[in-house]
C-alpha cells in the first residue's frame, strides 16, 4: 500500500480534488485525513498503557 499526503491551501482546489478522489473509492482508493491518521497513532500508543474498568474509574472520579 502507498501513501500520499497532499496539502492545498485553496478551497476551491481542495473541493476539486476530493471530487475526483471521492470517484476513485470504487476502485479501492481510501481516503484519511492527517489529522485522523494523527489521532490513530496516539490511540494506539495507549493500548499498552494500564487501564481500569469503566465502573471502577467512576467510583474514584473525584
Amino acid at each position: 500500500m502507498h501513501s500520499i499526503t497532499i496539502n492545498i491551501n485553496n478551497k476551491q482546489l481542495v473541493d476539486k480534488v476530493m471530487w475526483f478522489l471521492e470517484h476513485l473509492k470504487n476502485d479501492g482508493l481510501e481516503i484519511i485525513s492527517k489529522e485522523d491518521i494523527d489521532d490513530l497513532k496516539l490511540l494506539k500508543a495507549t493500548r499498552k498503557e494500564k487501564s481500569i474498568p469503566f465502573n471502577e474509574y467512576l467510583e474514584n472520579e473525584s
